[in-house]
């Protein structure tokens, strides 16, 4: 039976944006892009609106009568990442080749693509923080295994941070596994859980004080991170690294709206043996685009700890 690979292809888009925001740590960041445009190729438009405070009321004249300005920015995402990948034709015919596929690209998204994205996206939710440098909202010198310093307390003072500056709606937490354990021991199996959804699925995840902390694998918790190109010598192998100024982040603790970010898989292509012209094999070729904005006016909702000092 013939592969329709316009279908396959399509089919496959379709799953790995799915799997892209179910499976990375910071998939529930996605959801502040529900509004965003999005036609194809780099380029996003971001709504944004402006209003104005209240006003007296006058009895004689009543209402004064306020502006409302809705706009789009176009907004280019600077991470347009890709690869392609080469099946050979004798190791795969037309009937396992949805089979086969599937497998390369679900294994590809997700020991490469999600945590290139999660660390992409915390290292610039910490570098927009410590640029910022709004007060109290960036503490380094932090070791959670420091028996002397209470997680608890440090976790709190996070959140206690967050809420001082006006945000009293959902916050999110992410820390990394050794934060979390220092915060278990401590607490002594009196950590609460909560429900938890991202990308349509429901997890049950600790909290503190109502807030849901994601554990993060500590390799994607860095406050600046290296993009390897994939061409250039000793970076063959692509992904990603830990910047040579990036230091370690325990946890951030972020109102839910702030961040907003975008992922999206840009048109997938796949050649059949016929077609690919380079060898006698199926080529498909994988291209995503992703990013992260933190509106100016919402800077003051993410606290950072840090585990390196400054």
């Amino acid at each position: 039976m013939a592969v329709n690979t316009l279908e396959t292809a399509a089919l496959f888009e379709s799953k790995l944006d799915l799997i892209a925001v179910q499976d990375a740590t910071t998939g529930w960041m996605d959801a502040n892009s529900g509004q965003i445009k999005y036609t194809g190729g780099a380029e996003v438009k971001i709504p944004k609106m402006s209003l104005q405070g209240l006003a007296d009321y006058d009895r004689e004249n009543g209402y004064t009568t306020g502006g409302v300005v809705f706009e789009y920015e176009t907004k280019t995402m600077t991470q347009d990442r890709a690869r392609r990948f080469v099946l050979d034709a004798m190791d795969t015919d037309e009937t396992n080749f949805v089979v086969n596929a599937g497998s390369v690209m679900s294994n590809f998204q997700r020991e490469y693509i999600i945590p290139e994205i999660d660390a992409y996206r915390i290292s610039s939710v910490v570098s927009q923080a410590i640029a910022a440098k709004k007060a109290g909202m960036v503490e380094y010198g932090y070791n959670p295994s420091d028996t002397n310093v209470s997680a608890l307390r440090k976790i709190k003072a996070g959140i206690s941070a967050v809420q001082s500056n006006g945000y009293n709606g959902a916050l999110i937490i992410q820390a990394s596994p050794e934060f979390i354990l220092e915060l278990e021991i401590e607490l002594s199996g009196r950590l609460s859980v909560v429900d938890f959804s991202k990308g349509g699925v429901n997890t049950k995840v600790p909290a503190v004080d109502g807030v849901p902390v994601i554990s993060t694998p500590a390799n994607r918790m860095y406050s600046a991170i290296t993009i390897y190109d994939g061409k250039t010598k000793g970076q063959e192998n692509g992904g990603y690294k830990k910047g040579d100024s990036g230091k370690d982040v325990n946890f951030i603790v972020c109102a839910a709206t702030s961040p907003v970010a975008v992922t999206k898989q840009d048109k997938m292509r796949i050649f059949d043996p016929e077609t690919y012209q380079n060898a006698n094999a199926w080529a498909l070729d994988y291209r995503r685009f992703h990013d992260l904005w933190i509106p100016d006016n919402k800077l003051d909702s993410i606290y950072a700890s840090i585990k390196d000092a400054e």
